[in-house]
């Protein structure tokens, strides 16, 4: 399994403004080329303007195919240019994770 785990970090004062619009115009081509989500976090200590969200792959490949999709989406390009517009988001880290071998694997909460 690959895990793709997601850190953004807000504007202050945007982060509830930028779930709300993720909410209602980013989650549903998300889900529809991703699958759900295996966690969408806020923080409840550190820094406030984060968040954090981590998706599961088969592999690589998986991974290319379906971010793929994603991009090829009209609502999930439609999204993006809402979100910049917004202009809430300041910073972007992403990191690709294996699970270890003795742990079971996480499962995706099913859409």
């Amino acid at each position: 399994m690959l895990l793709d785990v997601r850190t953004y970090t807000c504007r202050p004062g945007t982060l509830k403004q930028h779930m709300e619009l993720y909410a209602r115009l980013g989650l549903p081509p998300q889900k529809r080329c991703l699958g759900a989500p295996l966690a969408y976090m806020t923080t409840e200590t550190g820094n406030p303007n984060q968040y954090m969200h981590i998706w599961a792959y088969e592999n690589a490949g998986d991974r290319e195919a379906k971010r793929a999709a994603l991009w090829a989406d009209k609502e999930w390009l439609a999204y993006t240019v809402e979100s910049k517009n917004l202009g809430a988001l300041i910073n972007q880290e992403n990191k690709l994770m294996n699970s270890v071998d003795f742990l079971p694997e996480p499962k995706p909460v099913e859409s």
